[in-house]
Formats: structure tokens, C-alpha cells, sequence
């Protein structure tokens, strides 16, 4: 909590009245109105459930000064959001706006779950899936409602590397851009998260210090479960029989990998999380040490990084949602592809 007698205060603009994307509100927004509060945040009147952007300026002077501290489902109006960065020092306004969803994405709000499987979990594999954690995530995000197509891929990078294209060989495949673009590294999905990220900021289309990237494992494991703690999403699905639905694997894939969304999404509305292609995640592989965290994220010298979910050529228990694998950061596979994640830059 600041005080006044700490020689800082922070200024709170009330909630715009226009609605804008994620970039800086239109010239023709009504005035913001200033108020002086002694506490990091703003009060938020507006739509319960639509999601709000909180940016914040150090300098009312600069119109491009403002950058994004968060993103917000608003769960009630008036909402009270509080600024939890740490590095909060100093004078900052803020504002609030109401934010169209990107094109093909959704936002999850801040949440805890339970990470990893029970130990009596059928077909478990306990040398990598560890103990079983409760893990809070104190940031919402936007996650890509399905996997990086090709042409995605091709339309940002130039190239489309997928070994499921034209006749790579003896088999011809055929073109089809709808499926999720695979055989890439770890270092080839972060170069297309920030080439992305380049491209819409100059296009307005997000503010200056958001990104997109590769989900934390975390916040995979996060979407993947929407707040259920059976096997699957759907359920635990012990026989196997309802899996078909809902991903392509070794069993109804003819191995290959096939367009993006054709199965039925888990309760959030994301697609082939049980399949399809596996998807690599930001972090080095590092074991779940049972307990409680908060916000995990995993890097470092560690050659290893995680990839999760199921592929097209996985068994059935490997498609459930705490499995975990890992490859080296520069391999690719057919079987490896990624989705992306939107976020503030936390400072």
C-alpha cells in the first residue's frame, strides 16, 4: 500500500468510454478524467465478462506512452483492479478499455488447478509426470484456439517446413495449409512468435509491450484441463472409447497429421490439445516437485524443452493431459508442432 507520505502517488483515469483493439485508444475518444488514489490500480465499470486492457504511462504528455500492464475479465462492475506488478515505483496513470478478442483466440483468466496426475492415475508414467502440484496463475492470457496452421506459418516466416506437404517422398500428401505446421524447432516456433509479434505491432493491431510466444507449461496444462481433473477434458474416458472425438492419434490418424479444429474442443473451446500435432511449451524440462507454486516458468542452460499433448502417431495414454515429454531445442519432427500465447511483457 502507498502512502502519501512516501512521495509517490499514482493516477487513476477513469474507464474510456470508447471500446478499442489492443493497440492505443482512437484520437476519438471522449476525455479521460483524473483522479488521485494511494494505491496501484483503478476501478473498472463496465461489461461483467468481457475482457478489459489496464494500460499505464508514466507521462500523460506522451500520447504513445501508454503500455499494457494487463488483461481482464471483468468479474463484476465496479471492479477494483490492482496493479501485483512488483516493479511498481514512482507515478502511474492508468486507463481501462474493452478489448475485441484476436482473431482466433481466447482469454483465460488468472486461476489454480492441479498439475500433473494422482498417483493411482490409469497409465500413468511416473518417471515423467513427477508429483502431482497445485499451481496458481496470477495472470490471465489470450491462447490461440488452435494449433500454428502452415499457412500461418508460411504467411510469417516464408517458408513452410511441414513434412506433411505436396509429396515429401513416396507419399503424396497433398496440399492442404489447414493442417498445424510441424517439423520445427523450439528456436523456429519463438523466431515465428517474434516475427508475429513485430508484424502486428507495426500494424497497430497490439500494444508495444505485448508479445506473442509459446505457452509456459503451466498455462498449457492450464487450457488443456479447463479446470477439470479427470484424464482427459472431457473425462477420465477409461476404456479409451470417447478419445476418437476428440483427437487424431495412432489409432484413426493413418498417420498423418490432418486439418486443424476437426475434432470436438475441450470446455474452453480449444482444439486438438489431445492431439493432432504435439506442442512445444517455453520451458527446459524440470521435474513437478509436488507442493504449491505460483507462476512457474522453467529456463536456463537445459538443452531439453517440453513439448505436450498427443501427436498423431501417440497411444491413447499419451494423449492424456498430464503427460509430459521433451526434445532437444533444435530437433523437428512430424510430429512436433506449437500454439501461441498473447501477453503483456512483465517488466
Amino acid at each position: 500500500m502507498k502512502t502519501p507520505s512516501s512521495k509517490k502517488f499514482f493516477g487513476f483515469l477513469s474507464l474510456c468510454s470508447a471500446i478499442w483493439a489492443l493497440g492505443p485508444p482512437s484520437p476519438a475518444a471522449s476525455p479521460d478524467v483524473l483522479a488521485i488514489q494511494t494505491y496501484a490500480g483503478l476501478s473498472i465499470t463496465g461489461t461483467v465478462g468481457a475482457v478489459y486492457a489496464v494500460e499505464y504511462s508514466t507521462d500523460l504528455a506522451q500520447a504513445d506512452s501508454w503500455l499494457c500492464a494487463d488483461f481482464v475479465s471483468l468479474p463484476s462492475s465496479p471492479y477494483l483492479w490492482i496493479d501485483k506488478s512488483t516493479s511498481v515505483t514512482g507515478k502511474r496513470f492508468y486507463r481501462a478499455g474493452q478489448v475485441t478478442a484476436p482473431t482466433h483466440m481466447l482469454y483465460l483468466s488468472p486461476g489454480t488447478f492441479r498439475m500433473g496426475s494422482p498417483a493411482d492415475e490409469l497409465d500413468r508414467n511416473s518417471g515423467l509426470e513427477g508429483q502431482q502440484t497445485v499451481v496458481t496463475l496470477t495472470r490471465g492470457f489470450w491462447i490461440a484456439k488452435y494449433e500454428v496452421t502452415q499457412a500461418e506459418y508460411l504467411a510469417v516466416m516464408g517458408n513452410n517446413p511441414s513434412t506433411f506437404n505436396g509429396m515429401p517422398g513416396a507419399i503424396d500428401y497433398g496440399i492442404d495449409l489447414t493442417r498445424p505446421v510441424e517439423t520445427v524447432t523450439w528456436t523456429n516456433a519463438t523466431a515465428y512468435c517474434a516475427a508475429l509479434t513485430t508484424s502486428e505491432r507495426a500494424a497497430g493491431r497490439i500494444n508495444s509491450n505485448c508479445a506473442y510466444r509459446l505457452p509456459t507449461e503451466a498455462e498449457w496444462e492450464y487450457a488443456c484441463r479447463a479446470m477439470t481433473s479427470t484424464r482427459f477434458s472431457y473425462g477420465d474416458d477409461l476404456p479409451y472409447t470417447s478419445l476418437t472425438n476428440y483427437a487424431w492419434y495412432s489409432t484413426n490418424s493413418t498417420n498423418r497429421t490432418h486439418p486443424i479444429g476437426t475434432k470436438l474442443p475441450n470446455p474452453w473451446g480449444l482444439y486438438d490439445m489431445h492431439g493432432n500435432v504435439a506442442e512445444w511449451c517455453q520451458d527446459v524440462w524440470w521435474n513437478l516437485p509436488g507442493g504449491a507454486l505460483v507462476d512457474p516458468q522453467h529456463s536456463g542452460g537445459n538443452v531439453a524443452h517440453i513439448i505436450r499433448g498427443g501427436s498423431y502417431e501417440n497411444v491413447t495414454s499419451t494423449s492424456r493431459a498430464a503427460f509430459r515429454a521433451f526434445q532437444s531445442f533444435g530437433s523437428a519432427f512430424s510430429t512436433t508442432g506449437f500454439r501461441v500465447v498473447l501477453a503483456p511483457v512483465q517488466p
